[in-house]
């Protein structure tokens, strides 16, 4: 019964959350504060009542026009507040369920275990508010802010180091803090690194910039939260994701017809490295396992 309405729990704070995002991502880039106005019509101006408020439902009562002018409202809002919703729920129907019980079975300390399900639950759902946020920050407007990438750099570097401590005073597993910090600073570099050399092997072929800056402190990111190994992951499917909506895009007639539209066309490598690490996220040392085992690791 708790899971079940802790996952509910998580799941409507979720769609607020995510009612935020929507408010954040439509401010942040023309550099307006997210605090006032009060919600609005970004055609009209109308200040919206409560009711045209409420998450995923207001979308759908209004059928996505604006009650006033009649201006669309983007697909974006109900597919955000529905993603962190969705991931939130998730988050703790997991934590809130076996993950638990195989803390248990390891642990000296039940206080220890309920600190661990604490922290890792609000790291991930932290980590998938950002990824999602600079998922469509990249798609609308090729843009990965510092204030997210770096902050979100310091807040996963804290968050691993708490974590693996916390384990480790479980005695579920034989962690030691100060080398858990090392090993997170070399990955991070590491993650950093692999996207740098890519933008500059491209530049020597292309002589033009193929990667921005902002991908690499996205990795960097990525790999504070989730090792070096889950930013691979994250990285791989980000490519592979990448390179199937590249090869959908260039079946499609028009770009058929114009061949030099089609070269001078930029794809979001952020957004698909955002996907990456959501699913590296979710399922990453499950995925990692199948490919090793695969692989004959």
């Amino acid at each position: 019964m708790i899971r079940i309405l802790g996952t509910i729990f998580a799941g409507l704070l979720g769609l607020a959350f995510g009612s935020f995002l929507n408010v954040c991502l439509s401010r942040w880039p023309a550099g307006e504060s997210v605090v006032e106005p009060r919600s609005h019509c970004r055609q009209c101006g109308r200040a919206l009542a409560w009711w045209e408020n409420v998450p995923l439902v207001s979308w759908l009562a209004l059928r996505g026009r604006c009650r006033s002018c009649g201006s669309w409202i983007a697909w974006r809002y109900p597919i955000v507040e529905a993603a962190v919703g969705a991931l939130w729920a998730y988050t703790a129907w997991r934590e809130l369920g076996p993950v638990v019980l195989d803390r248990l079975m390891f642990a000296h300390s039940i206080s220890v275990v309920i600190y661990i399900g604490i922290v890792v639950g609000a790291g991930n759902i932290i980590l998938y508010w950002l990824l999602v946020a600079l998922a469509v920050l990249d798609a609308e407007n090729f843009w990965l802010p510092n204030f997210i990438t770096l902050s979100g750099i310091g807040i996963g570097f804290i968050f691993v180091v708490v974590r693996e401590t916390l384990i480790g005073e479980s005695g579920s597993m034989k962690y030691v803090a100060e080398h858990s910090a090392l090993g997170l600073i070399g990955s991070i570099l590491a993650a950093a690194a692999l996207i740098l050399l890519i933008r500059w092997v491209y530049w020597l072929i292309r002589r033009r910039e193929g990667i921005g800056l902002g991908d690499a402190k996205l990795m960097a990111m990525l790999a504070a939260w989730l090792g070096l190994p889950g930013a691979l992951l994250a990285f791989a499917l980000g490519v592979v994701l990448g390179a199937v909506v590249a090869l959908v895009l260039l079946a499609m007639p028009s770009s058929r017809l114009d061949k030099n539209a089609w070269a001078a066309k930029k794809l979001p490598l952020g957004t698909f490295l955002c996907i990456g690490g959501i699913v590296s996220g979710l399922w990453g040392e499950r995925l990692i396992d199948i490919y090793r085992g695969w692989a004959g690791f």
